[in-house]
């Protein structure tokens, strides 16, 4: 491995992080290898029987239309939203911003049940204010659904974006004879490339891999179809060739993401103006009407979960279901936590070698570990199911497996606020206490730990929310009788029973707000 270089020197990093670093880097890549392997156990002519089909074909324009809409909504959502906050006048930027931030703590599938339990003759818009909605489900169902918990991820990036610009160039194209409209197409707009694309391919692979919003919605799609080859249909060949194929498209997206960006460049080269933004007056009617578009979003991503939970939380005493929901609680918590903690483990030496020790080895690592995020996490499950079932039978269905995969499923959460921090931190001190005789592991400990404290625990923050919501993965891994907030709440909501249903989904909202507070922390530091 190449070393780091202090004073014309090489210095070899310390097996105490290359070692476990290595590990890291195998452990991302062997239950995709064991997939592979269960995909390729059937003979050439059954595996093409089963690929080229005309059902595949159904879920690959199920699935691209889906991922389609869903960007579509997200973005008409998200844009005018990020203008309002950001280059306006407008009253209460702030609490808009809180409002439309907010729904990052309803999940998919929970947003699904909302929708679900608005609907139909018993439904919360026909008791309260007696109209019967249709049933959602379909494409238009799963699309609202996770277009209105994803739409805060696109807003969050260009309202940094459009924050960050250099006010100067938008002044120059305007000095240069440019209506606002050319402006924004020929200036703003290329400008916010980056972070939409970034934003898209967030929420894409989020949409690809999602299980929960769109079996509630009864729309099949490759995710949906994988759990139900698998669990109802028992033919893993076919089920492995599903896994793959959404493996591929998540990387071909990763892939197009990274070929859009290719060879552009949006800084500034000269010295500039350092012109003032200048915010637009939106007057009276403007104010009013900006506001409106603010609290529809917000009544319609938070305010309508909240009150359907309300509406069917009212329906029965929920004093009686306290105890299952208590275990429920018990049983998310006891693989959530120590799954944010073994992510951060395992997270610190991939950050510490990828950001101290920089080499065609250490940056292989660090692009491993994001393996797990960018798999879709129900294939990245069954890849852990055959992995178990293969080499160690006496791991399938226990909570060391489940913690596991979701340590390294979300290891990408707890690497990046520790490899910032180490970006942040300054070498100098490390390389002083090497100098006064500290082992690495002492330095580690003494020195890097205590840096990157604050940044770890945002990490393991981050590990722990996901997990405590996390729902595909638990029910393709989790050992017999486990049920999670997660679980019980989609099979309860599965099976009709959204009186049973309701105070699981609410627990899930309320600990979910954990996350949407991390991620409100992290945005408020560019303001």
């Amino acid at each position: 491995m190449t070393a780091q270089i202090k004073g014309g020197r090489r210095r070899a990093p310390p097996a105490i992080l290359t070692a476990p670093a290595i590990l890291v880097g195998a452990a991302m890549i062997i239950p995709v290898f064991y997939l592979l392997l269960r995909a390729t156990e059937g003979d050439p002519a059954t595996v093409v029987s089963l690929v080229v089909r005309g059902r595949t074909a159904e879920l690959m324009a199920n699935t691209a239309a889906l991922v389609a809409g869903v960007l579509a909504l997200t973005t008409l959502i998200a844009g005018p939203l990020a203008w309002l906050t950001t280059r306006t006048a407008l009253a209460g930027r702030g609490l808009a911003t809180l409002l439309v931030t907010l729904p990052l703590a309803v999940p998919g599938y929970v947003m699904a049940y909302s929708l679900i339990g608005m609907s139909g003759h018993y439904g919360f818009m026909n008791q309260v204010f007696g109209w019967s909605l249709p049933r959602p489900e379909g494409w238009l169902g799963a699309t609202l659904a996770l277009g209105l918990y994803t739409f805060p991820y696109v807003f969050l990036n260009l309202r940094v974006a459009l924050s960050t610009l250099d006010p100067s160039l938008e002044e120059s194209a305007r000095a240069l004879g440019c209506t606002p409209r050319q402006v924004f197409t020929r200036v703003t707009l290329p400008h916010l490339r980056p972070s939409l694309f970034a934003s898209w391919l967030v929420v894409g692979l989020y949409t690809i891999g999602d299980f929960g919003a769109v079996a509630l919605m009864r729309y099949e799609v490759f995710s949906y179809a994988l759990y139900t080859q698998y669990v109802a249909a028992y033919d893993r060949i076919y089920a492995a060739w599903i896994a793959l194929i959404l493996v591929a498209i998540a990387v071909s997206v990763i892939w197009w993401e990274g070929r859009l960006r290719e060879g552009t460049h949006y800084a500034r080269t000269g010295v500039g103006t350092g012109a003032a933004r200048r915010l637009v007056e939106l007057g009276p009617a403007g104010q009013v009407a900006a506001w409106g578009f603010v609290t529809l979003v917000a009544l319609a991503a938070v305010g309508l979960p909240i009150a359907v939970l309300a509406f069917w939380l009212s329906a029965e005493p929920v004093l009686p279901s306290l105890p299952v929901l208590g275990r429920a609680f018990w049983q998310s918590v006891s693989v959530a936590v120590p799954s944010a903690i073994l992510a951060a483990m395992l997270a610190l030496p991939v950050a510490v070698l990828a950001v101290r020790y920089p080499s065609p080895l250490s940056r292989l690592i660090n692009r491993l570990a994001f393996v797990g995020y960018a798999v879709p996490p129900i294939a990245f499950a069954l890849a852990f199911v055959f992995l178990s079932l293969s080499t160690a039978r006496f791991l399938y269905q226990s909570h060391i497996l489940l913690i596991l995969a979701y340590s390294l499923a979300f290891l990408a959460l707890a690497l990046g606020p520790i490899r910032s921090a180490l970006y942040l931190a300054r070498p100098s001190l490390e390389e002083a206490a090497r100098s006064l005789g500290y082992r690495p592991l002492g330095v580690l400990r003494h020195v890097t730990f205590p840096l990157i404290r604050r940044s770890l625990i945002s990490g393991m923050v981050l590990v722990f929310v996901i997990a405590m919501k996390e729902l595909p993965i638990a029910f393709l891994l989790a050992p017999t009788g486990f049920r999670s907030l997660a679980i019980t709440m989609f099979s309860r909501t599965s099976e009709g029973m959204l009186v049973d249903a309701a105070p699981y989904a609410a627990a899930i909202i309320l600990f979910s707000g954990l996350f949407v507070g991390v991620v409100l922390r992290q945005e408020g530091r560019h303001d």
